[in-house]
């Protein structure tokens, strides 16, 4: 963790980020429009290579509305056959190097009949069926507790803050629960039932792990979504694939971009 930190700070000298944001599939644009550093995860000391499409695979500081923030352009997913403390790893690293806010954004299926392909969802709440958490092992007293209180993981403040940042842009927002699955394969329309019984809205295949991490570390956390597609089961549902994420991700990005830099300049 020391080499990783000491690295990127002889990179960025005197920058400081205030404000995390994790891109997700398809939604790495925003870091091409602002960048001021881009660190490649492969020439950072401890950090892993994201191998999925639409995955850039940078660390990019920001000056962004004023704020310093630092964006990570692309993931990790425990489906790629990465341990869930290597998922996880880069929010720790955030944590340590000065953020206090984490937006966390991602594609997913939609599993309320309502929601549309280019919406975007404020995540109020998650549950997790990925089999596993990130927490598990010998706890660092440095980053956070033992046993970290759940309760309010998304908070209620920046749902807000989004919501009214949507409004004034004039976009369209649903709020709902994402469920996160540890993947790859997409899940069958009997398991599509079978969460939205749960109390599910959308489901994907990251988030969760850095949401609790987050959480853990005491980061305020934002979650975003970009309805990508019907889950299978769900409406006119045909068969899904990834190049349908990225394409639907394209359609929402300038929306994406817009509300996550709005809600970014009023943050304080």
């Amino acid at each position: 963790m020391q080499e990783t930190i000491d690295f990127i700070k002889s990179k960025i000298g005197s920058f400081v980020p205030e404000i995390g944001i994790v891109l997700g599939s398809g939604l790495g644009e925003l870091a091409d429009e602002y960048c001021d550093i881009a660190l490649s995860y492969s020439e950072i000391p401890g950090f892993l290579t994201s191998t999925i499409k639409g995955h850039k695979g940078r660390l990019v500081f920001a000056n962004i509305s004023g704020k310093n923030v630092v964006m990570m352009q692309g993931r990790f997913h425990f489906y790629e056959g990465y341990s869930m403390k290597d998922v996880t790893y880069p929010i720790k690293v955030l944590k340590k190097l000065g953020i206090k806010t984490l937006f966390l954004t991602n594609a997913a299926g939609a599993i309320n009949e309502s929601y549309k392909p280019a919406d975007l969802m404020i995540i109020t709440d998650h549950i997790n069926f990925m089999g596993t958490n990130p927490l598990i092992g010998k706890n660092d007293e440095t980053l956070g507790e033992r046993f970290p209180d759940m309760t309010e993981i998304y908070k209620k403040d920046l749902i807000n803050l989004a919501q009214k940042s949507a409004d004034k842009l004039n976009i369209k927002i649903q709020k709902g629960v994402y469920l996160a699955n540890s993947g790859p394969s997409y899940e069958t329309p009997a398991e599509i039932k079978m969460m939205r019984t749960m109390g599910a809205d959308a489901v994907g295949m990251s988030t969760v792990p850095e949401a609790i991490v987050a959480n853990y570390c005491n980061l305020n956390v934002l979650g975003i979504s970009c309805i990508s597609n019907s889950a299978s089961g769900v409406g006119n549902s045909t068969k899904l694939s990834h190049n349908e994420v990225i394409n639907t991700a394209n359609e929402a990005k300038d929306k994406f971009k817009k509300l996550v830099v709005e809600t970014i300049k009023n943050i304080y």
